[in-house]
This record gives structure tokens, C-alpha cells and sequence, in this order.
């Protein structure tokens, strides 16, 4: 049912984190795929021997784990889905681990009942949840409603969607766009492939959060790969709309508040509750 793909390079003792967050799953439909791009680190031996552990045994088998060299994240990601094999690809980094033992077994059950409805006849499925941010320590809700705007102000990030692998078999991640690829992804899913997101109210993935698209340069790299992938799929006025919104509810604060170890918690639930509205 589930591919779990995790790329890494160095990744210390966070690669084995991940992989064991995964093994201690109560649904056990999936299979974990590691492409790690040529670590010395000695974190891709630290899953191996993870998986010699009595308590893994019957794990060993769903673990396949590649090392080849990549062109970077995007690149990396790209690579695993080509040996993926299941209906669904989640994808973690080093470091993030799923909020609890329970989540595959939620999704799972969703999408029997979405499968059972047939909902939406055949077009490709996303399903997204909510994230945990280990840096504020707050849960942040996901928009339970992807439109346009939604588009254009927040996505759901890539560790809580489980993709259909349809929108993978025709294209990849556009390794062109450095920070923001899976963004773009999301995006071309949505409007070109006509991708169907259905949100589950629950936590799906803590997120470490200080990673590669935190850094300085790369957020100017963001600002800028936002604006090119935006203006791909969503029309000059409804952009110069948003643009406004975004400017009269005060972004900029909304973002520091959200950011903020005191007022995340805070600001996060003040906005389940207006999603809820």
C-alpha cells in the first residue's frame, strides 16, 4: 500500500530515527526505500545494523536500501520513486519521524473508504494531514480546503502527503527548482493532473524543521522559485489578489508569530479554529 521514501547524505544518527519511527507502524502494508547519495558518515551501516536487531527481524525484508550518487534532494527523490512499488509514496527526510505508531493504520483506513466511495472516478488522490514542528513545538494544521489561494499561500508539506504514485509515472520532481520542487509538483498535481486532496484532521509527521530550504540563501532562492511556479498555474489576477490579501491580513506577522516558540501554539490554534469556520 505505502512506500516510504527517505534520501540522505550524512544524516548521523537521524537516518536511523526516521527508519525506526517507520518499523514501529501498527499497519505493516508498506516498504521503506533509502537512497542515500554516498554518506561516510556511517549512518546508512547504523540502519543496517538496525535491522540485524532481533526486533526488526520481520522488518528486514520491507527495508531496500540504494546508494548512488544524485544531483541533489529533488534528484534523490526522483531516484527512489523508480524503485517504489507502492500505491501510495510518502516522503520523509532525515530527522522527521511519523507523530505516533497509529498513523499508517489512520491513512489506511481513509483510503478504503475513499476507495469505496469512489471518489472522484478515477482521478489521482492526495491525502494530507497535519504536521508536528519539533522546533516550536506546536501542531500546525493544514488547510483542510486546497484551492487556488491555498495554493498560493500554503501548501501541506511534502511529509504529510501521501501521493498517489499516478502523479509520479508521468513526471518527476523539476530538479530545475532547487528548494521548491515538491511545491511545484503539488501544484502541477493539482491544476494540470486535477489531483483530488483529502485532509485527515490528525498529525501526521514531526517535522525537524532547519533543514536545507531554512538557510538564508536558500529562502531567497524560495522567494523567487515561488514566484516563476505561481505564475505558471495561477493567473495574473488572481495573483495581484492574493498578493493584496496576504498583504492586508499581514503575513509577515502571522509567519514571525507562527515561528515563535511562545505564540505557535497559540496562532496554530486560533487557526484550526478559523479553518473550522
Amino acid at each position: 500500500m505505502f512506500s516510504m521514501i527517505v534520501v540522505t547524505l550524512n544524516a548521523g544518527n537521524k537516518l536511523a530515527d526516521t527508519v525506526r519511527s517507520i518499523l514501529a507502524q501498527s499497519c505493516t502494508d508498506y516498504e521503506v526505500i533509502i537512497k542515500d547519495g554516498g554518506s561516510r558518515d556511517g549512518s546508512v551501516e547504523a540502519v543496517e545494523a538496525l535491522l540485524e536487531q532481533e526486533k526488526f527481524a520481520g522488518s528486514r525484508e520491507r527495508v531496500r536500501i540504494y546508494r548512488e550518487k544524485d544531483r541533489g534532494i529533488y534528484d534523490a527523490m526522483n531516484q527512489a520513486v523508480s524503485y517504489a512499488a507502492g500505491k501510495y509514496l510518502l516522503f520523509l527526510n532525515s530527522g522527521d519521524s511519523f507523530y505516533n505508531q497509529e498513523v499508517l493504520g489512520c491513512i489506511e483506513k481513509q483510503i478504503a473508504v475513499s476507495e469505496a466511495d469512489k471518489t472522484g472516478e478515477g482521478r489521482p488522490v492526495i491525502y494530507y494531514g497535519d504536521v508536528f514542528e519539533k522546533k516550536t513545538g506546536a501542531i500546525v494544521a493544514s488547510n483542510p480546503k486546497i484551492t487556488a489561494f491555498a495554493c498560493y499561500r500554503n501548501i501541506p508539506c511534502h511529509q504529510v502527503c501521501f501521493y498517489d504514485r499516478q502523479l509520479f509515472e508521468e513526471r518527476g520532481y523539476d530538479v530545475k527548482y532547487r528548494v521548491r520542487a515538491d511545491y511545484e509538483h503539488f501544484l502541477w498535481s493539482y491544476f494540470v493532473k486535477k489531483a483530488i486532496p483529502i485532509y485527515l484532521p490528525v498529525p501526521v509527521a514531526s517535522y525537524e524543521g532547519g533543514g536545507f530550504s531554512e538557510t538564508e540563501e536558500n529562502r531567497k532562492v524560495s522567494a523567487a522559485e515561488h514566484r516563476e511556479i505561481t505564475g505558471k498555474y495561477i493567473p495574473a489576477g488572481q495573483l495581484l489578489l492574493f498578493q493584496i490579501i496576504m498583504l492586508v491580513t499581514l503575513a509577515p506577522v502571522r509567519s514571525k508569530m507562527a515561528q515563535s516558540k511562545r505564540l505557535a501554539g497559540v496562532y496554530n490554534r486560533m487557526k484550526k479554529l478559523l479553518y473550522r469556520s
